[in-house]
């Protein structure tokens, strides 16, 4: 079938990035459903894929997006009956950004008709990434020293949360004073701006003589060392993105120099010292793990549903100004989720 769908044709500014134009999708498979789409997310691997900076993006023209909210308007021969006309709340590998999706049976999740799809869409790939780091990969523990770069941002107004949920003590880290109110908000105990004092100083100042159990750091590049650095025996820095390199202009240089910032780090020494890097990316986890997405969906739409999880709303916008939102979003100019609605 044919549907509207919002295609990536260019990579760079967001203005010139996106058409909406139809699309048609492949038919069914046997293990699928196929979503009218109501709403879908934003994520910050969609600006990096706009950027030209995410491998796993289909070649253009192409549909990105991770996430939607809709109403299941067909299924696969072998899937449940029952499905048909059911609201759900659900994964897609690409795709998100179309009026219709197909994605797996084993990626959606039943919801209510009055609940709302831009606070559902916030636990889907944010507040999964998030629980999956903290609770499934590599669990924190009471009184844990916890680093959140980032942490107004969707992945980050999570990790705040599940973190003090397990009693540890926050530092977050952000870039505008305008967004302390919302991450004290959700508990996190120390705020850092990097952008009126070098962070990694401020964070030493306040440690003392403690070093932290854990930093989640969607930022990498001149970052990393330093957070290395601040680790304990025994602590453990996620990477899950690389924000520091979008905004760059040269290139391959950029991409070089980016690296060049991290710097290399001998596995021997990892172990010396009782370190340990952990990379995470959710795609390669939905492809290769799709039990483990599963289970941390149900656990965050459980914890939401008994108000022990908080959404945060950044941003609702129409398909029409899809641009403005991706702008915004690489700026770091917004907090929480950004969602994207088709008008009727």
């Amino acid at each position: 079938m044919q549907t509207k769908a919002i295609v990536l044709v260019k990579h760079g500014n967001a203005s010139e990035a996106f058409q909406e134009r139809l699309i048609t999708l492949p038919e069914l498979n046997d293990n699928e459903v196929r979503i009218e789409v109501e709403a879908f997310g934003l994520n910050y691997a969609d600006v990096l894929a706009r950027n030209g900076m995410y491998k796993e993006a289909p070649p253009m023209p192409c549909v990105v997006g991770y996430e939607v909210v809709g109403k299941i308007c067909a299924v696969g021969k072998s899937v449940d009956q029952s499905f048909l006309h059911k609201r759900v709340l659900a994964f897609c590998r690409f795709g998100g950004y179309a009026k219709h999706v197909n994605t797996l049976d084993t990626a959606i999740v039943c919801i209510e008709e009055h609940e709302d799809a831009a606070h559902l869409l916030a636990l889907c790939t944010q507040a999964v990434t998030a629980y999956y780091m903290t609770d499934y990969l590599a669990p924190i523990h009471k009184g844990d020293h916890i680093l959140i770069h980032a942490a107004a941002g969707g992945v980050g107004s999570f990790l705040i949360q599940l973190a003090k949920r397990k009693g540890a003590i926050v530092y977050a880290k952000i870039g505008d004073d305008s967004k302390i109110e919302l991450v004290k908000s959700l508990g996190a105990d120390f705020v850092i701006n990097y952008k009126k004092t070098a962070y990694e100083k401020k964070l030493k100042s306040l440690l003392n003589t403690d070093r932290l159990a854990a930093s989640y750091n969607a930022v990498a590049g001149s970052t990393f060392k330093k957070d290395v650095a601040l680790l304990g025996s025994g602590g453990k820095l996620f990477l899950f993105g690389g924000a520091e390199i979008i905004g760059t202009r040269f290139g391959i240089f950029s991409t070089l120099n980016f690296l060049r910032k991290m710097g290399f780090i001998l596995p021997i020494g990892l172990m010396m010292r009782s370190k340990s890097i952990l990379g995470v990316n959710m795609l390669k986890i939905a492809d290769n793990r799709p039990d483990s997405l599963t289970e941390c969906l149900a656990a965050v739409i459980d914890l939401y549903r008994k108000n022990e999880l908080k959404t945060h709303v950044g941003g609702r916008f129409s398909v029409k100004v899809i641009a403005q939102a991706h702008t915004l979003l690489q700026a770091g100019k917004t907090t929480g989720k950004l969602s994207v609605f088709w008008e009727d």
